[in-house]
């Protein structure tokens, strides 16, 4: 069979096969895509041998990220007929971050790629590809800065509460703007106003629910804001009403993302604007918990701490992004905190929720980070008892301004100091997890699996966030996707839990 025998017919959908690398507000942005997709009359399929086209949605936060990125692009390339392959894939696409930030760049080193396609391309995302399959050459966006390519129009600022027909909202992903017309979220969702379409791809009782994009903040060593533009707040009217359709979709967990969740409604005049929309979130039917993602410390206000650590329904959760502890090595990452500081913030927070989750980042051997900066680090992360701790180590970013830096460690260095800090938060958070021990918690059901004559329930408790905090294993519990199981934790093995229902009834 030759490349031009596995071509759809006249009348047959092109079928489309979306792959998601990166974080959460990723999985949105490819959600959206599957959504404008579909209501284009395109075919979604799972896997990538039987797409007529691959649309691997890039990572570019770090190297091991990027990396990822192109081997996802070239393994699909390889499914290519014309590769040799055993799929039917005509073209295979890279959007998202890496596309977005490298553009041009990309598209000259990846020739096994058929095109590469820039946030302003989402928008129209189904004519491109249609184009794209068809043979037609598509040029590549030369990256630009984009953090001053977003701003808010009068219109936007007024109506931070009102759906306004036929009013181009922001959508989820950076840069791009809902057409006026766009009456759905999704499928079976009421045209109440323009919203960008989105299309569940993850069947799961959890799904992200973007409150921004963009990012304001200038770290040193983050390059997000260059390629995800300013920080645009989406409206609470778009936010509930995104949240009530994924209700109807079987969602009891919204993970509320953004690159900094405390900046929510700066730019819409009311910076509170968190703390009033958690308990209109919580209220929604069927939804059962609500996550908040990615605090600033600096930014974490009192009032934030006590709504995100009391509000009914909302898990006193907390995804700090401390990033160091050392003062001087917090300046240099153009940051601002030490660790009084943030053990008093941590205080607050267990004051109001004293069994609250608590996670955070910190990078290792930044530019200049001495030996007693490394040990201030370790010495908080001990005083803390944190659940998580993601380490990192430092390596520059291209255009950022760490990577212009004097001091620089050298990559061995570095390596043993991420590896230094990484056994030590593998210890921490396994005596964290033992101090859970009696403890009672309720677990959203995430999967059942049958093996070995046994069912093994895996779920999360409140204080574990989706993917990074760990899982808790229910043991001789019979239960289902998505219900709410009461139970007492009974062992822990690092971040993971081990919790005997206390009644054998879910609450479904």
């Amino acid at each position: 069979m030759t490349a031009a025998d596995t071509r759809p017919g006249p009348t047959t959908p092109l079928s489309v096969a979306l792959l998601t690398l990166g974080c959460a507000r990723n999985e949105v942005d490819s959600e959206e895509l599957a959504g404008r997709l579909e209501a284009d009359g395109f075919r979604l399929v799972e896997d990538p041998a039987d797409a007529d086209t691959v649309v691997v949605n890039t990572c570019g936060f770090v190297e091991s990220a990027k990396k990822d990125s192109v081997d996802t692009l070239l393994e699909a390339a390889d499914l290519k007929p014309s590769a040799g392959g055993s799929g039917r894939a005509q073209a295979v696409v890279a959007v998202g971050c890496m596309a977005e930030r490298y553009g041009k760049e990309l598209a000259e080193s990846l020739p096994e790629a058929d095109a590469v396609l820039g946030f302003d391309d989402y928008p129209d995302i189904a004519a491109r590809l249609r184009s794209i399959v068809a043979g037609e050459t598509h040029h590549p966006h030369t990256p630009q800065d984009r953090r001053r390519l977003l701003p808010i129009s009068p219109a936007e600022r007024s109506s931070s509460t009102l759906a306004v027909p036929g009013h181009a909202s922001v959508s989820g992903a950076a840069g791009v703007v809902a057409p006026a017309g766009t009456s759905e979220i999704g499928l079976g969702a009421p045209a109440t106003g323009p919203r960008a379409v989105r299309r569940r791809l993850d069947g799961g009782p959890t799904a992200p629910l973007k409150l921004a994009s963009g990012c304001d903040r200038r770290c040193s060593f983050c390059a997000i804001p260059a390629f995800r533009g300013s920080f645009v707040s989406r409206r609470p009217n778009d936010v509930l009403q995104e949240a009530q359709w994924l209700a109807t979709q079987g969602v009891r967990e919204l993970f509320l993302v953004s690159e900094n969740s405390t900046s929510y409604g700066k730019d819409l005049g009311d910076l509170r604007l968190l703390e009033t929309m958690l308990p209109e979130l919580a209220a929604i039917d069927g939804v059962d918990r609500v996550r908040v993602s990615y605090l600033q410390p600096a930014e974490t206000r009192p009032g934030l701490v006590e709504a995100i650590a009391t509000t009914p329904g909302v898990v006193p959760y907390f995804d700090l992004s401390f990033q160091h502890a050392s003062a001087s090595v917090l300046r240099r990452m153009r940051r601002f905190g030490d660790p009084e500081s943030f053990l008093g913030l941590l205080e607050q927070v267990r004051g109001h929720a004293p069994e609250a989750g608590v996670r955070c980042n910190v990078i290792v051997g930044f530019p200049g980070e001495t030996e007693e900066d490394l040990q201030t680090l370790c010495d908080f992360l001990v005083a803390a008892r944190l659940d998580v701790t993601g380490v990192f180590g430092y390596s520059d970013e291209d255009g950022t301004e760490a990577a212009t830096y004097d001091g620089k460690l050298d990559e061995d260095e570095v390596r043993a100091r991420a590896e230094h800090v990484t056994a030590l938060v593998e210890e921490l958070t396994a005596q964290r997890a033992l101090e859970r021990l009696g403890e009672t918690v309720e677990v959203l059901v995430e999967s059942v699996t049958h093996e070995d004559g046994g069912t093994a329930v895996e779920g999360r408790a409140a204080h574990q966030g989706p993917e990074v905090d760990g899982s808790t294993f229910l043991v001789g519990c019979e239960a289902r996707v998505g219900e709410i199981v009461t139970a007492v934790v009974v062992d822990a093995e690092g971040a993971d839990l081990y919790a005997e229902p206390i009644v054998q009834e879910a609450r479904a």
